[in-house]
């Protein structure tokens, strides 16, 4: 009798120092990826310029972390996402998932061994970006192919910025704040998503769309009355980004008398530097010396059982079967 098939599910996600040690190599990492610097001639001054940037900006990066605790807690929140998606795969495959952090540990290398340490039938790759960009889940496979040599059946899930379980969860996450305040009608929403530079824009790049797509239908889902802003924010260097940024948006509501504010970051399924220093810290401490009153920031999906229902159905549809753990249609 034939067993189940043996799955094998690669969950890329960007990675982050897990120390203060590990701040200024994690920013060498990348900085040191082309799909990061990029221009003319960079292959020439590419680790020179990787260096100096994470020599001068480790100290302040690494303060950062030391605000929220020491470290990113990423790669704990990853794994977490790892083992929450295995017990729901599991009364329909044999499967295991690993964790392949773009630029730091456990990396691709490192999860390409643990790969190689136990059998299996097909290969899932599942970047934990839900909006594709060059810059994460093209970089992710890009790093992957290099290293990855193996010839079995691979399976790609490339985005899922539009699948209702993931839709549905930041809905249940933005109703978990606005029903602990008072007059939630009154707050406006601010969508953040993680910024990207104008030059991936400009040469195709589908993130923004990605983004705007899942802006409206959640909204569309919510049904919420307030106002709504969609920004972008983690700018980095001087070139372009995309516009308007999370600290002009903040300085612009402000300005027009909003006291009131709940910032939705968009496109990080766990808690990292970006939401839980970037907004948390730093926007709350600009927002309320412009006079804002009431700052509040969703909470990142982390193990949602929606976003693990949404990620289960995605694999067992990548493999041919019909989930019955979500309701994509």
């Amino acid at each position: 009798m034939v067993g189940p098939k043996r799955i094998a599910i690669i969950l890329f996600q960007l990675g982050g120092p897990d120390s203060q040690a590990a701040v200024e190599p994690f920013l060498y990492n990348l900085f040191c990826d082309p799909d990061i610097i990029n221009f003319p001639g960079a292959f020439l001054a590419r680790k020179a310029l990787a260096k100096l940037i994470s020599t001068r900006r480790s100290k302040v990066v690494a303060q950062h972390y030391a605000e929220i605790g020491g470290g990113s807690p990423i790669r704990r929140l990853t794994e977490q996402q790892a083992r929450a998606l295995e017990a729901a795969l599991r009364p329909h495959l044999n499967v295991r998932a690993l964790v392949a952090m773009r630029y730091w540990h456990p990396d691709t290398r490192e999860a390409i061994v643990a790969l190689e340490r136990a059998p299996y039938d097909e290969l899932i790759l599942l970047p934990l970006y839900p909006h594709y960009s060059f810059a994460t889940t093209g970089s992710s496979l890009k790093e992957w192919n290099r290293q990855f040599t193996t010839k079995v059946p691979v399976h790609l899930i490339d985005h899922f910025f539009d699948h209702p379980d993931y839709i549905a969860g930041l809905v249940e996450r933005i109703n978990s704040v606005l029903r602990k305040v008072s007059k939630p009608d009154e707050v406006q929403l601010v969508f953040s998503a993680h910024g990207l530079p104008m030059a991936l824009v400009e040469k195709g790049d589908p993130y923004p769309r990605h983004i705007e797509q899942t802006v409206q239908l959640v909204r569309q889902l919510g049904s919420w009355p307030n106002p709504h802003v969609l920004c972008y924010q983690s700018r980095v260097g001087p070139q372009k980004w995309l516009q308007p940024s999370l600290t002009s948006t903040i300085e612009k509501m402000a300005h027009n008398g909003i006291k009131r504010m709940l910032v939705i970051p968009m496109s990080f399924l766990t808690e990292h530097i970006e939401t839980l220093h970037e907004i948390n810290i730093e926007a709350r401490e600009e927002a309320e010396a412009l006079g804002v009153t009431d700052f509040y920031m969703m909470p990142a999906l982390n193990d949602s059982p929606l976003l693990i229902r949404a990620l289960a159905d995605l694999v067992l549809r990548s493999v041919g079967m019909r989930s019955g753990v979500a309701s994509f249609a």
